[in-house]
């Protein structure tokens, strides 16, 4: 069994030696007490030199009692070094804090996990970099002793309000309500606007960083282009009732006061696929905006927000209700920032369908439709933001939306006929284009062509209830879409044309025709089955008169015949 080992610590100095008797004393005992075992054996080697002896004896103690010492030092280095491990080994975690405000002489309210605390502040640490946001360090006694600025990551929320005191009220995406937070002094409060988006600190206290806007929003901006109500034609009915419900009110304000009569919030644009819905409503903003500078002078640039209805559906829950809360929330700042504001939503059914009850789940449609009725009913009537809606299905849109005070005005945007037809080629067969013939003579033609009563211009076949049979001929299901792409169809025609011939070919009546049949037979507009629900979506009929509705076909003897699919 080994020896115990000597503890380690400080020399005690032992009894002092003394001399041997009859001996004279090589030193004096009180000045060796000083001196470390190889400075004595130095000490002692030299003194028996100077006596005329020299033992090597002395000389042997000397280098052992060197070797020990090396020992003990290095021994006592090894066990300092792992005592300073073990205690940094053993040392609590420091904590981070976020620095809320200043508080006296050496005090500061912070904040850890939530929780507010009043914490010293070291005296050597600078006050320069302590800003509300930052990130500063706490030891045991939670007492600041570093700081490390402004953190590089935390939340982002939307800013709901700018408050009087430089305070923020967000809006919390859980639908869990608004929080205020503080402003710190890194974000300018001149840019900072409601709608914007800010990043809070790791304890969501502080606003530290101004991130911008919202993706979401910005994909669903569109620029309004100058497009006046003579650059549409074939619908001079819907033009009038949209003059009458957003022009009138805005120019003659005084009337309308006057008689107390009801200024709309908002209008319906319903009708059949591609006949001029989309264009209506961006030339609605754009000749308010002249008809208001021209009247009054004053020139407010129009804002014109088009969202499609099915981007606003999203499979995270309240994600939808969201959107459309900062589709109103940011048509509201461009309105008080004098902007003509106006929100167009196509295909409205999508998000605005008829609720039903759920079964076996949620319906999404049972919360969108209520948070669209209640951003509805806070806006003001023409003064803050109008509402239009565009739908091929009006009949499938939720009655909330549709009551009086909400959308109130209800515009059908029919099929162009015969002269509307003349009138849309006219727009599309400009006088600068290689035409071959005249412009008119050409017009005239195609429009013929179009609306003329033949057997290879039936298209479908309809039964009704009462055992009536009827055709319905291509000319019924026109189109301002179907007449541009015609158009545009037989330019193609002839550029092609052009570069096999080596030289220009005009447009001419041939290839107007020859696109007229290739569209109608081609056109992604029309249904590729015989579903009669389909086919019922392009057409004026009263559904609830039809039975069958199917495309006209003809059998190889000649004979004609319609397909009917009940």
């Amino acid at each position: 069994m080994d020896s115990p080992k000597p503890k380690s610590g400080p020399k005690r100095p032992g009894p002092k030696a003394e001399p041997p008797s009859g001996d004279e004393p090589l030193l004096e005992a009180g000045d060796v007490e000083h001196l470390s075992a190889l400075q004595l054996c130095d000490l002692i080697s030299a003194t028996l030199r100077l006596r005329g002896g020299h033992p090597w004896e002395i000389r042997l103690l000397r280098d052992r009692v060197e070797e020990m010492e090396v020992l003990q030092d290095q021994a006592r280095q090894a066990v300092e070094d792992l005592t300073e491990a073990v205690e940094k080994l053993r040392a609590p975690a420091l904590r981070l804090a976020t620095f809320i405000q200043k508080l006296g002489k050496d005090r500061a309210m912070i904040c850890v996990g939530g929780t507010d605390y009043l914490a010293s502040l070291d005296p050597q640490l600078p006050e320069a970099g302590l800003e509300p946001g930052t990130r500063v360090l706490i030891n045991e006694a939670f007492a600041v002793t570093a700081s490390f600025g402004l953190d590089k990551s935390g939340p982002v929320v939307r800013v709901s309000e700018l408050l009087s005191d430089g305070r923020l009220r967000i809006g919390q995406e859980s639908g869990t309500g608004d929080s205020v937070v503080l402003r710190s002094p890194s974000i300018d409060a001149a840019g900072l606007k409601p709608g914007m988006e800010v990043r809070l600190d790791a304890n969501q206290r502080v606003a530290v960083e101004l991130v911008g806007r919202g993706r979401r929003i910005d994909r669903t901006l569109s620029s309004d282009q100058p497009l006046l109500w003579s650059s549409i034609g074939g619908q001079d009915e819907a033009v009038k009732a949209i003059r009458e419900c957003i022009e009138l009110p805005t120019l003659h304000a005084d009337l309308f006061k006057r008689f107390r009569h009801s200024v709309p919030k908002g209008f319906l644009l319903h009708g059949p696929p591609g006949c001029g819905k989309t264009l209506l409503g961006k030339a609605t903003a754009h000749n308010l905006r002249i008809q208001l500078r021209n009247a009054t002078g004053v020139d407010r640039p129009e804002f014109f927000l088009h969202v499609k209805g099915p981007e606003i559906l999203n499979m995270w829950l309240g994600e939808s209700e969201r959107q459309v809360r900062d589709l109103f929330a940011q048509c509201r700042e461009k309105a008080s920032g004098g902007q003509l504001a106006f929100l167009f939503i196509d295909e409205a059914e999508s998000i605005l369908g008829t609720r039903h009850a759920p079964r076996g789940g949620s319906n999404i449609l049972s919360t969108l439709v209520p948070m669209f009725c209640t951003e509805m009913d806070g806006l003001e009537a023409l003064q803050n933001v109008v509402v239009i809606l565009a739908s091929n299905r009006a009949d499938l849109i939720d009655p909330a939306i549709l009551r009086p005070g909400r959308i109130d005005r209800k515009i059908r945007v029919r099929r162009p006929d015969k002269a509307a037809a003349r009138a849309i080629y006219a727009i599309y067969l400009t006088d600068d284009l290689p035409l071959d013939g005249g412009r008119e003579s050409l017009i005239d033609a195609i429009s013929e062509l179009h609306f003329s009563r033949t057997e290879s211009n039936r298209f479908l076949e309809v039964l009704y209830r009462s055992g009536r049979r009827e055709f319905l001929y291509r000319g019924d299901l026109a189109s301002g879409a179907i007449i541009a792409a015609i158009v545009e169809r037989a330019k193609s025609y002839a550029i092609l044309r052009s570069i096999a011939d080596g030289k220009e070919s005009p447009l001419g009546l041939e290839d107007l025709r020859r696109a007229f049949e290739t569209e109608y037979r081609e056109n992604d507009l029309f249904p590729p089955s015989d579903i009669t629900e389909d086919w019922l979506k392009l057409t004026d009929l009263e559904t609830s008169n039809v039975i069958r509705l199917a495309p006209y076909r003809e059998k190889s003897t000649g004979e004609a015949v319609a397909s009917a699919i009940i």
